[in-house]
């Protein structure tokens, strides 16, 4: 592959070379910038739901200035479904000191977005101001909705997942040309980022390509094969296919999501089959199929899969009150509404009376906001950080419980918190004024604490044990504390989050 000659580059365009080529970039705020970088061959043509391939080198000097194109994705929440292209495997790299002999600690961002959305070009993942106090940050693509996550006949299971591991094989190729120790990687992500992120604790091939690991708002949701391969027929009827790689790859790829979008969209017919993604819906996560993803994160970790990577988790307090205005229920959620989730989600046959009883003051809305916080990120987060202390590890436990008007802490706060963009990104929209100097002077908490763990496994607060259960409240001020939500933890301390089956046949 031949790229544009080389020529003596200027100060404002570092240049790094890889294994696959010479990269030129950006100088932005003292920083050196490289974007589009392609970690993988394009997944098209013969390539389409396969494992990710090496990508090909190439001559001369790449401009590495421009985000790769987006996956093909989901329209459900707003994003294109169109894309400029179809090198979606790609990565970037902000790097104070783009020298080999730097040893920087290096943190590897994966979008979150239900596995249907998601792009690492997205203003709310620039990360200047994270890499500003001396870490590599490094964000990237990975293949989202039917291309990465159906389960195909003919196709290698949990191709999304796939990708993450090739990413972090670049990282541990290629990171130290530009000023990044490859022994000292933390892989960082929220929301289905941070189930990509737990997936990864318990996955053989990534073994190895990382030492520390943050997973902000873990999802609950992983797969049986059966039920994967369902949802998966489903989505292949809608195109008059088979759930076959050559009846799939007969479709364009920016075909497909709106395949995955119609089944969201009716998703409650296959209630009686797919029980609670059918109830949400969420028609799309990893699976847990044996040999890719051989166990649930919880129970990989139980058994000791990851005790020796440090595990910094957590979630935010409201977890659920951004997918009621957004599902338009928000001030408006009624009793039918309230028992019908608590029926379909709360754990053990009685876990509807049990919620009731441990919340007696609880009105209907704020149950409802409970039982779907719980289910869908509080708990998963919380239960993997007793898995990691239980199989022998050492986790660190945060809540966010700082609050906006309306939102609380909700859903997805932690990002432009983390990354230090609060007027930047849809996300920070939801912040308000962005020169808050409550929530300038939280972010640079949150992003030291997060920085500190990835350079030496210490986020500034004790570890978590299944005793004192310590945990760091981001807040103004913070605090440490015993767990707060100690009803919740107690209603679901028995539930093991098993890859969630095929109801019926």
């Amino acid at each position: 592959m031949a790229v544009t000659a080389s020529s003596k580059p200027r100060e404002s365009e570092p240049e790094v070379r890889t294994a696959a080529g010479v990269l030129r970039g950006v100088r932005e705020s003292g920083l050196a910038v490289f974007r589009g970088i392609p970690f993988a061959e394009p997944p098209v043509g013969a390539l389409r739901f396969a494992a990710p391939y090496p990508v090909r080198g190439w001559d001369g000097v790449r401009p590495a200035v421009a985000y790769g194109p987006p996956p093909p994705q989901s329209g459900v929440l707003g994003a294109a479904r169109g894309s400029a292209g179809d090198d979606w495997l790609t990565l970037n790299v902000w790097t104070p000191d783009p020298d080999p002999a730097a040893g920087l600690p290096v943190m590897v961002w994966i979008p979150g977005g239900g596995y249907a959305v998601g792009s690492s070009g997205l203003p709310e993942y620039d990360a200047g101001r994270l890499a500003g106090s001396g870490t590599v940050v490094v964000t990237l693509n990975y293949r989202l909705g039917i291309e990465g996550f159906a389960q195909i006949e003919g196709a290698p299971p949990n191709r999304g997942l796939l990708d993450q591991v090739a990413a972090l094989e670049w990282v541990r190729d290629d990171i130290r040309a530009f000023g990044g120790d490859p022994g000292r990687v933390t892989v960082f992500g929220q929301s289905a980022g941070g189930g990509s992120v737990a997936a990864l604790l318990a996955m053989p091939r990534a073994a190895g390509l990382f030492s520390r690991a943050i997973a902000q708002s873990v999802p609950g949701t992983f797969f049986s094969p059966e039920l994967a391969a369902d949802v998966a027929a489903a989505c292949a009827a809608e195109l008059g296919v088979r759930p076959t790689v050559p009846g799939l790859s007969a479709v364009a790829p920016d075909r497909l999501p709106a395949a995955g979008d119609a089944v969201h969209a009716k998703a409650v017919r296959w209630r009686e089959r797919w029980g609670q993604i059918a109830h949400r819906p969420i028609p799309f996560a990893p699976v847990v199929d044996g040999d890719v993803l051989p166990a649930t994160p919880w129970q990989a970790l139980a058994g000791g899969a990851a005790r020796d990577v440090g595990l910094l988790v957590g979630h935010t307090r409201d977890e659920h009150r951004l997918f009621s205005l957004i599902d338009g229920v928000l001030g408006q959620v009624t009793h039918e509404q309230t028992e019908t989730a608590l029926r379909m989600l709360a754990p053990g046959p009685d876990g509807a009376r049990r919620y009731r009883e441990a919340f007696p003051s609880a009105a209907d809305e704020e149950l409802y906001e409970l039982v779907n916080a719980d289910w869908l990120f509080r708990m998963p987060s919380l239960r993997l950080a007793g898995a990691q202390v239980a199989g022998g590890g050492q986790a660190h436990l945060y809540e966010l419980t700082w609050s906006v008007p309306e939102l609380g802490a909700w859903h997805g706060l932690d990002v432009p918190l983390v990354f230090g963009n609060l007027s930047s990104g849809q996300a920070a929209l939801l912040i308000g004024d962005p020169s808050c100097p409550e929530a300038e002077e939280l972010s640079a908490r949150m992003r030291r604490a997060w920085t500190a763990f990835a350079a030496h496994g210490d986020p500034g607060w004790p570890s978590y044990d299944a005793v004192q259960r310590l945990t760091q409240l981001f807040d103004t001020p913070p605090a440490v504390t015993a767990y707060p939500e100690e009803a919740s933890r107690l209603l679901w301390q028995d539930h093991a989050f098993p890859a969630l089956p095929l109801l019926s046949g």
